[in-house]
C-alpha cells in the first residue's frame, strides 16, 4: 500500500487520499475481486420502479446491498444465485482500519462495474442502520468524474477519481449527495476488459 496523504477537498467530511494504492496493489486487488466475482457474478439491479441500473453490481462480505422492485436493502445472499457473498479482501479491511479509525469492521462491500456509458445519479447512502459510520470508497481502473454536494441540497462539484484513489464520506459529508457523471473509457488498463471497479465499504448493521 502506498503512503496515504490526505488532501483538503473543500467539503467538510469528504476525505480523499489520491493514489493510496500502488499500481502493484491495485492489480493484486483487482485480481482478488475478480476471482471472488466468479462465486458472486455481476448482475444488473433495478430501481423499485423497475428501471435498470447502467452499472453492474455484486457484493463482498457478510451483507450485500441490493435493489429491485421490493426496494433497497441489505441481505446475506446473492439475489440470483442464492449463495452467500464472498469475504471482503484483507487489504480492504486494512484500508478501513488505517483510514477511518472506526472501531468496528465493515460488514458490506458493494462492487460496482462501470463500462461503456454506465453512470450513477446523485444519491445518498442512507440504507445503513448507523449513518454515523463512515463510507470508504476505492477506485480501480478508468478515471471517474465524481459529483458531490451537501446533504441538504445546494451546489455540487466534481472530482476526478483515478485508479488507486480512496475517498470517504464522514461526519457532515456522511449523507452527502454523490454520483458518477461519466467514466473516461480507456484511461486505465488495470481492470481486465476495461472499465472501472468501485469498491464501497460500509457498516450496514
Amino acid at each position: 500500500m502506498a503512503a496515504c496523504a490526505e488532501i483538503d477537498t473543500g467539503l467538510p467530511g469528504f476525505r480523499l487520499w489520491p493514489q493510496a494504492l500502488s499500481v502493484t496493489a491495485q492489480s493484486a486487488l483487482v485480481a482478488e475481486v475478480m476471482t471472488a466475482i466468479e462465486d458472486a457474478p455481476f448482475y444488473q439491479p433495478a430501481t423499485p420502479g423497475g428501471r435498470p441500473f447502467s452499472v453492474r453490481m455484486s457484493n463482498l462480505g457478510p451483507l450485500g446491498w441490493v435493489s429491485d422492485r421490493a426496494g433497497y436493502r441489505y441481505q446475506a445472499t446473492h439475489p440470483e444465485t442464492g449463495r452467500a457473498w464472498p469475504p471482503i479482501p484483507p487489504l480492504l479491511l486494512r484500508l478501513w482500519d488505517d483510514l477511518t479509525g472506526w472501531p468496528a469492521p465493515p460488514d458490506a462491500c458493494l462492487v460496482n462495474l462501470y463500462r461503456g456509458r454506465a453512470k450513477m445519479g446523485l444519491h445518498q447512502d442512507r440504507d445503513e442502520a448507523d449513518t454515523t459510520a463512515p463510507v470508504l470508497s476505492v477506485s480501480l481502473g478508468d478515471t471517474a468524474v465524481f459529483r458531490i454536494g451537501p446533504a441538504g441540497g445546494g451546489p455540487t462539484r466534481t472530482v476526478r477519481l483515478t485508479s488507486g484513489d480512496v475517498c470517504a464520506l464522514t461526519g457532515p459529508a456522511r449523507l452527502a449527495r454523490h454520483g458518477i457523471d461519466r467514466v473516461l473509457e480507456g484511461s486505465s488498463q488495470v481492470v481486465p476488459g476495461g472499465g472501472r471497479l468501485n469498491l464501497t465499504l460500509r457498516r450496514a448493521r
